[in-house]
């Protein structure tokens, strides 16, 4: 059995002491090793507030947080960040190089990392997110969807054992948040990397194996996808009804599992022409 990468107990935290409500009340949950954990729900539920508290960035005022068995502490913080690479909903906010290869081994050359291995890091990050060929083009000047790939590559480049995604694909169009959910299922599959998603994409929550639902800064429940997708009150905790689903019910079709477009595609294909 894979051991815990993280594992959150008892989590609470306030903003403001004097807050009549916490931000986030008793937060419990774990994230096994490779596994991809996506959380959900309405804004102002404490997710993103979660995200900070796991890395470090917020500090909680009751409960813990454990990384690969290890509490989360003042001392063993910084440690514990080389161990998690963070993207976030704007890009452009993380960029600091001139060019892309420039920005990806910024966070290498604060780490004393050896102008060698460097190298080989950079292209290795760049080549893993499809964006090796642009390496010589100003961040400024990509896509969306290319700007999101670079900011993985340069949390990659880290060579970090959990990935944490704030929102990622939120400011992206559909085909930028295809191509980029398709580069971290592949890079989670070749790395065994733990992928942590704070999202409201259907397509992103799809892809995961199991789905956190917050609530008034609460865990209201932890499911897979299917079981998800299949609950009646999809819109109470800050999803839309699957595009999928939608369609399946005005042509009175009963399919028990989620369907991405194209698998419906290809559903309803079997059923017009079946073999």
């Amino acid at each position: 059995m894979k051991k815990n990468s993280i594992e959150v107990r008892n989590l609470s935290f306030r903003y403001q002491k004097e807050d009549v409500l916490p931000t986030l009340d008793q937060v419990e949950f774990h994230v096994k090793q490779g596994e991809w954990l996506s959380i959900v729900g309405h804004n102002g539920s404490g997710k993103s507030t979660l995200v900070r508290l796991l890395n470090g960035l917020l500090e909680a005022d009751q409960g813990q947080v454990l990384i690969d068995d290890q509490v989360l502490t003042p001392e063993n913080i910084w440690e514990k960040r080389q161990e998690m690479g963070i993207v976030f909903q704007n890009p452009d906010n993380q960029f600091v190089g001139a060019t892309v290869e420039d920005d990806v081994a910024f966070a290498l050359e604060n780490n004393q990392v050896s102008p060698e291995n460097m190298r080989l890091r950079v292209e290795e990050a760049l080549k893993t997110v499809n964006m090796w060929e642009f390496r010589d083009r100003e961040p400024a000047r990509l896509s969306g969807g290319q700007k999101q790939r670079v900011a993985v590559a340069g949390v990659l480049a880290l060579q970090p054992k959990i990935l944490i995604l704030d929102e990622v694909t939120s400011m992206l169009d559909p085909e930028g948040r295809k191509e980029l959910m398709e580069t971290i299922a592949a890079i989670r599959r070749q790395q065994d990397i733990t992928v942590l998603s704070v999202t409201h994409d259907l397509e992103e929550v799809s892809l995961s194996d199991r789905v956190l639902v917050m609530k008034k800064g609460r865990v209201e429940s932890i499911q897979t996808p299917n079981e998800l997708f299949q609950r009646p009150d999809l819109e109470d905790v800050g999803l839309d009804l699957p595009f999928t689903r939608q369609l399946l019910e005005l042509l009175d079709l009963d399919v028990s599992s989620y369907l991405s477009e194209e698998e419906l595609q290809d559903y309803l294909w079997e059923l017009q022409f079946p073999k």
